[in-house]
């Protein structure tokens, strides 16, 4: 099971939270882009949009490569990988207690109408 407390996890998901960050990782999806064709969508200074470089790479969600003056970035799909193991574990936790909160309640239904 994946360590849902994880600080890594804390820091995947606040990546995620931003619509401009999930903007940047859909245009990395598409491949590589340097830091200014990544600024280029969005109404904001090169230092504004590196702030949001820095969070994705801390999460683990881009890789980031320097060459000379310029910045390249790609996606990490791995880092993904442990988001959805943790809504997995969600999924499948409340899927269980639904289910079994749903046959509680039929069992009652019945039990009130005199069904047996």
């Amino acid at each position: 099971m994946v360590n849902i407390l994880s600080s890594d996890l804390d820091s995947l998901f606040y990546a995620l939270s931003d619509p401009t960050r999930r903007q940047i990782l859909k245009m990395l999806n598409e491949g590589t882009h340097t830091v200014g064709a990544l600024s280029d969508p969005f109404q904001m200074s090169l230092q504004a949009i590196s702030k949001h470089i820095k969070i994705l790479e801390k999460a683990k969600l881009l890789n980031r490569k320097k060459q000379g003056r310029i910045h390249e970035c790609t996606l990490n799909p791995e880092a993904l990988k442990t988001a959805e193991e943790c809504i997995q574990f969600y999924t499948k936790f409340w899927n269980d207690h639904l289910d079994s909160f749903a046959e509680n309640l039929e069992s009652k239904n019945k039990s009130s109408k005199g069904i047996k």
